[in-house]
């Protein structure tokens, strides 16, 4: 695993990549955001303001790290903005049984 690790960063800009995702993910609020927008598929953060019991200025805040990680993704119709976990990238970056939680796995 080591190994594979080293093998796949071979730039120095590859570790500041990792230190934003891990930080990113280092924050119990941002990982129940990230199974609830698994759970849902695209949401929409009106959606998410009462299913996190917190103001939407600091839910866009938590949004916006886990986006700039490249962990969500985001798509805005007219005033709205909908997220979606990044598949790819959280699958590349998280063990399996932590992704798989993430998800709606039937």
């Amino acid at each position: 695993m080591a190994y594979q690790l080293e093998k796949e960063l071979r730039a120095p800009a590859d570790y500041e990549t990792y230190a934003i995702q891990f930080k990113a993910l280092a924050d119990p609020k941002r990982l129940e955001l990230l199974k609830l927008i698994g759970k849902k598929g695209s949401v929409c953060v009106c959606d998410l303001v009462e299913e996190m019991a917190m103001p939407q200025s600091k839910l866009s805040y938590h949004l916006k790290i886990l986006l700039n990680a490249g962990l969500l993704t985001k798509e805005t119709k007219g005033t709205w903005s909908y997220y979606a976990l990044e598949s790819v990238e959280m699958e590349r970056l998280l063990p399996k049984q932590l992704y798989s939680s993430l998800i709606n796995v039937t």
